[in-house]
């Protein structure tokens, strides 16, 4: 299985990259697994910003329908969409200058990965924050 983000890029973006992070797919819905990340990740001390078309205030925190009308910088971008989506996801997080991008397990889009690294944007794919955080130690 190919490795989209080696360990030093994981341990860059949870440590160095920024600590806002908006989570693309977040809603309300307790039983969806963005939801459990996003709380780890405030846990470890990052703040969330809800990504979805519902706009949904969660884990305290407003929501937006997209990353375009977030009106404050974002540091990484989490995706939690499918992936056949996900491209168009990393691009925009690109557009808005997002420091990272982070597809979670299961996302996969190559040409998407080469565009974000071309970009000069970090980016991890098919891994998840919520594991990677409590290994750093």
């Amino acid at each position: 299985m190919t490795s989209y983000g080696d360990d030093a890029t994981v341990r860059e973006i949870l440590t160095g990259t920024g600590d806002t992070w908006a989570v693309v797919g977040l809603s309300t819905n307790t039983d969806r697994a963005a939801y459990g990340v996003a709380r780890v990740l405030q846990r470890y001390g990052k703040r969330i910003v809800p990504v979805h078309p519902k706009a949904e205030t969660v884990l305290g925190e407003p929501g937006y329908a997209s990353l375009a009308e977030i009106p404050f910088p974002v540091d990484v971008v989490d995706v939690f969409v499918n992936s056949a989506l996900a491209g168009e996801v990393a691009d925009r997080a690109v557009a808005v200058g997002a420091k990272a991008v982070w597809f979670q397990l299961g996302v996969v889009d190559e040409a998407a990965y080469q565009r974000t690294r071309a970009a000069g944007v970090s980016m991890v794919m098919d891994r998840c924050p919520a594991i990677e955080i409590p290994r750093l130690g």
